[in-house]
């Protein structure tokens, strides 16, 4: 039935956005269409963005949080966290020791929160 799922996110700044990944993961876009659309694939996941048709911007226009979050596991928490801080988007809290590991939010350019983890 499923072959395949895909996380997407929508956004008015899609070049600051697809650079920010594309940096950040220090992979380019698997596939990509200027200031359309870039696919990123990342072990298990495959990693949309996609700038919104002018019919559905306001869908995209919330000034108000998400309940999305990009969890990514890590080999070291603190790499991860540098990485993110060189890009100029550091984390906002410290890291928490929570049941199933160590873990810190960050924030791409959009505002979308990033799950860093490490068991």
């Amino acid at each position: 039935m499923i072959e395949q799922a895909f996380l997407t996110i929508g956004t008015e700044q899609f070049e600051t956005v697809v650079a920010f990944y594309q940096a950040w993961l220090q992979q380019g876009p698997d596939r990509y269409q200027a200031e359309r659309y870039a696919e990123f694939h990342l072990p298990g996941l495959t990693l949309g963005i996609f700038r919104p048709q002018s019919s559905h911007q306001r869908e995209f226009q919330s000034s108000t949080g998400s309940g999305f979050s990009l969890c990514l596991e890590v080999t070291n928490l603190e790499t991860a966290i540098a990485e993110l801080t060189a890009l100029g988007y550091p984390p906002r809290n410290p890291i928490q020791e929570t049941s199933h590991g160590r873990e810190v939010y960050g924030y791409d350019p959009a505002g979308n929160r990033i799950i860093l983890h490490q068991i």
